[in-house]
């Protein structure tokens, strides 16, 4: 029952770092490919969560049919897909797998422990072992649709459906020694259906649900440091919304896409001026019903959607909002395949990943990346940076050994939000970071042979 409310009560009527690639002159030059072997996974693969490290590499978490349904992690390691620690390292079987990197570069997975009575845990692989992060099964009662963020101060913090609270929402964060919440458990209203969690620049958790007392429409609530708040109206979009997932402009503006139902099932994008939600483009943009959708900002700046798309024979497809209109990139419905579970998330460089459940593949796990057909699947290669002081809490300086014409040096914090960019030509760089709040962050220097990067903390 529990699943069924987490992923279908939102959509049954019966229910009441080189050149980016969105600038690229020459598109004919890009098309969707295979990173390693399609269908790389052992055995079947759900609930896919797709992460790229902080030193570039794709990860991906999935629930692993080949280890009694428990969770799994691999890494692509430029040639293989190769296994992150063991796999199945969960007690029992782990559902809405959901993974994140820590600023350090660790990657932690969220997930319902059917080990620990549904409840939630979240576990890290620490160089050997995926170990317990807290308890296992710290949550008041069994939990669905967990999300897993990092503050920018680089604590983890965990939202879901929480079935010891009548199935509202809950976020706890973990203070070094126990998860604890994050103001009150259960604070929605009423039921809250595709949680799905993120950081403002400005260091305040949002959430976003369908929320059961709106008729399954779109509710977005934050903490404002002592109580959840509604953002906006609740219940703002037309209709029930499915598959909510949250993220941030590079100016600080919340969005959600969502499975639109007053828009025959189709995907919908809304972002929060400052006073209403409004429209991304058209509503309803998608050819045709889209289910699992995923939303990522590109390094430019423009929202992407993932999805599963029931117009191209359920297979997956990715759209970006080009300032006027929602366009295909690159070809829609691209995977071999029917495709479920899509996850998006963009490499250094910013071309986008995409790891699915393939259908076309044994329902065993892909990830596919949209790039050059002339470039290479390891793209990422390292030069030396000089970045001092460290840590900083104004003027940051950052050297290079040489800098090619056309690079660009950019600020991200642990989530992946570009905050500041600049053009450079000099070796040596210095940038005034004082606004930034306290936490970790990274540095990216971007030019058409090489992505490097560093880190730093804002005092």
């Amino acid at each position: 029952m529990k699943k069924l409310f987490c992923i279908l009560i939102l959509l049954s009527p019966l229910m009441a770092f080189a050149q980016q690639n969105e600038d690229k002159s020459f598109p004919l030059d890009y098309t969707w490919k295979n990173i390693g072997n399609a269908g790389f996974s052992a055995d079947a693969a759900k609930y896919i969560s797709i992460a790229v490290s902080p030193a570039g590499q794709p990860y991906l978490a999935y629930q692993d049919f080949g280890n009694s349904e428990k969770a799994t992690v691999m890494k692509f390691d430029g040639t293989n897909w190769v296994y992150v620690g063991s796999a199945g390292f969960s007690a029992g079987t782990a559902d809405y797998t959901s993974l994140r990197f820590s600023p350090s570069g660790e990657p932690y997975v969220a997930f319902e422990d059917y080990g620990n009575s549904y409840k939630a845990t979240v576990m890290k692989f620490d160089g050997s072992n995926w170990v317990n992060i807290g308890n296992a099964g710290f949550s008041a009662g069994s939990v669905a649709c967990t999300s897993l963020a990092f503050s920018p101060s680089g604590q983890p913090y965990l939202a879901y459906t929480d079935y010891g609270n009548t199935g509202k929402a809950t976020v706890m964060k973990f203070n070094g020694t126990n998860w604890v919440n994050e103001g009150i458990a259960g604070f929605s209203e009423g039921g809250a259906g595709g949680m799905n969690l993120a950081f403002s620049p400005s260091g305040e958790p949002y959430v976003a649900f369908g929320d059961g007392m709106k008729s399954n429409k779109a509710t977005v609530m934050k903490f404002d440091g002592t109580h959840w708040v509604i953002i906006g109206n609740a219940g703002f979009s037309t209709g029930g919304a499915g598959y909510t997932s949250i993220a941030f402009s590079l100016s600080g503006q919340a969005c959600v896409a969502f499975t639109d139902i007053a828009n025959s099932y189709k995907a919908t994008v809304m972002k929060f001026d400052g006073t209403n939600w409004v429209n991304v483009g058209n509503a309803g943009f998608s050819t045709g019903r889209s289910d699992y959708l995923s939303l990522a900002f590109g390094l430019s700046g423009q929202p992407y959607v993932a999805y599963e798309d029931w117009g191209n024979s359920y297979k997956a497809t990715v759209m970006k909002f080009d300032g006027t209109n929602w366009v295909n990139v690159g070809a829609a419905g691209f995977s071999g395949g029917e495709a479920q579970y899509t996850s998006l998330a963009f490499s250094l460089s910013g071309q986008p990943y995409v790891g699915f459940w393939d259908f076309g593949n044994s329902y065993k796990a892909t990830v596919m990346k949209y790039d050059s057909v002339y470039m290479g699947i390891d793209e990422h290669r390292q030069l030396q940076l000089s970045i001092y002081p460290d840590p900083v809490s104004a003027l940051l300086t950052i050297e290079t050994p040489a800098t090619p014409a056309k690079s660009q040096l950019s600020i991200m914090d642990v989530n992946g939000r570009q905050l500041l960019t600049r053009q450079v030509t000099e070796s040596k760089t210095q940038l005034d970071i004082s606004n930034l709040p306290g936490g970790v962050y990274f540095v990216k220097l971007t030019n058409d042979r090489n992505v490097t990067m560093g880190k730093f903390i804002k005092q």
